[in-house]
């Protein structure tokens, strides 16, 4: 087994995890501490150590809102339980789950963004523990990375200081994590040339952006985007999702003047916890921005228009979140907006909509993943990338008191197969799944196609790749099953409306 390795900076040192075939080196630093002049600048090179570095629990946190205090938040239950977990501005450090034995077994690397809107989350969390990924003949890294004012901030001061890192700092030190695996991880025993990067939620949409960066090729050879790609007409949007750099740095000034300084010295100066603080006091949304240089353009955007590295990908979602809807409290309302958004094709909609929607309040709801995915391989057929899209929708019973359904976010306990950490009175057929759904994984990140053999050797049912022809959906249930159902026609008016639009924008 490697229990030590050497790697920039020096020697690391792991430790056995449950199952003592898999090594876990948990706390190796990527790059220097992002504190003092550090603070608000792209990842700098990690500083050296003398001897062993012991490298065996968890770093602290980024600094964001103190988990686990709300306790009728549903994240607070399931895993942002624990309010006095550590958390320092110094945080850029990553986290290692290797089954290699030498260093020259060249297994495939996943490489892990974690989730949080980009103000909260954190790679300890109990469900993100890699070993039985690991299990499976896979080098997993899970990368910590800055999150809401310490990872985001734009500011025309940062603009003028640092052209060529203005902003997007957390999403850099995705990619410098990232970076650092392809430089490193041969010394856990992995290929260095098989790299695929997932994440979910703001972890899924942050490998669209490092898919759509110029400053990523040849890095990474597949990706997984969970519940992190989003698409609609109805004008639903993530907070921030279509601002532009000049409105980043405006909220930038305005923060300062909340904070009471003027220069990035003063800024610079204020200490982490008081930071972290006024941000949640000041109430903004500090996130992805199109700078011109780590992200030029959308991310989305650049998706639907084969603006991105031309790597096979796997994208899931969960049944029950990000529904968004077109609503209006009387039926001239509904009708009015119906045709701002539909054009000529209003009375499709009106019609379909006719069965749905109340006398009083009018409504009519889609899945703005369900839109994005189709949209997507549909773009991809006319624009390229033709690379495999392989898609998936988390429908289980989910049981406990709460009766929570698929809830955002829940999926993540299966793919992981880390079952047994949660509260969840989970039973056989929850782990028959879970280990399923953590086979597929495990077969993308190693070769780009998720199909393979069950534990006992029995095929597992196969995953066709989503077309713009063949809308094959793999349904994560009770079963295991594909769907070759095409998108209710609601479904399938929003997408084209949604590709319209693209086009017009174009024009």
């Amino acid at each position: 087994m490697i229990r030590k390795a050497t790697v920039e900076g020096g020697v690391v040192r792991g430790i056995p995890a449950a199952d003592p075939r898999i090594t876990s080196f948990k706390g190796i630093p990527f790059a220097a501490p992002p504190v003092g002049p550090n603070r608000w600048r792209a990842p700098q090179p990690v500083i050296p150590w003398e001897g062993e570095l012991a490298c065996l629990t968890f770093k602290p946190i980024s600094m964001q809102h103190i988990p686990g205090l709300d306790k009728d938040n549903i994240y607070s239950r399931e895993w942002n339980v624990d309010p006095e977990i550590p958390m320092d501005e110094d945080c850029l450090y990553l986290n290692v789950w290797t089954p290699a034995k030498t260093p020259d077994e060249k297994l495939p690397v996943f490489v892990w963004y974690f989730g949080g809107g980009l103000r909260e989350g954190n790679p300890a969390e109990m469900e993100f523990d890699g070993e039985r990924i690991a299990r499976r003949g896979i080098v997993v890294v899970t990368v910590n990375y800055r999150l809401n004012v310490f990872g985001f901030l734009a500011h025309p001061q940062l603009t003028k200081e640092q052209p060529d890192a203005p902003s997007n700092f957390g999403h850099l030190d995705q990619q410098a994590g990232t970076r650092w695996v392809k430089r490193n991880i041969a010394a856990f025993g992995g290929d260095p040339d098989n790299i695929t990067i997932g994440g979910q939620s703001a972890g899924g949409g942050s490998v669209c952006a490092q898919l759509t960066s110029p400053q990523n090729e040849g890095l990474f050879r597949r990706a997984i985007i969970q519940s992190g790609i989003m698409a609609g007409v109805y004008n639903t949007f993530f907070p921030g999702a279509k601002r532009t750099f000049a409105d980043a740095e405006e909220q930038g000034v305005k923060f300062f003047d909340f904070l009471g300084v003027k220069t990035l010295e003063e800024a610079r100066a204020i200490d982490a916890k008081t930071l972290r603080d006024k941000c949640e006091e000041f109430k903004g949304w500090f996130g992805t921005t199109s700078d011109g240089v780590f992200q030029t353009g959308e991310a989305t955007d650049n998706m639907m228009r084969g603006k991105r590295y031309p790597v096979p990908l796997m994208i899931t979602r969960t049944m029950d979140e990000f529904a968004s809807g077109l609503m209006a409290n009387t039926k001239e309302e509904f009708e009015e907006k119906a045709k701002a958004i539909f054009g000529d094709q209003a009375g499709t909609f009106l019609r379909i909509c006719t069965g749905e929607v109340g006398e009083k309040v009018k409504r009519s709801f889609v899945n703005g993943l369900e839109i994005a995915v189709n949209a997507l391989v549909r773009q991809q057929k006319e624009l390229g990338p033709d690379t495999p899209v392989y898609y998936a929708v988390f429908d289980a019973e989910i049981p406990g008191w709460d009766n929570p359904g698929t809830f955002h976010s829940v999926d993540l306990w299966f793919y992981f197969e880390t079952l047994a950490k949660c509260w969840r009175p989970f039973v056989g057929k929850h782990y028959d799944l879970s280990r399923k759904m953590c086979n597929y994984w495990a077969n993308f990140i190693r070769c780009g196609d998720p199909n393979g053999s069950d534990a006992d050797g029995t095929p597992m049912p196969r995953w066709e790749p989503l077309k713009a022809d063949a809308p094959y959906a793999m349904i994560w249930g009770d079963t295991v099953e594909i769907s070759r159902e095409k998108p209710e026609e609601l479904v399938e008016l929003c997408i084209e409306t949604y590709r319209k639009g693209l086009k017009a924008k174009e024009g």
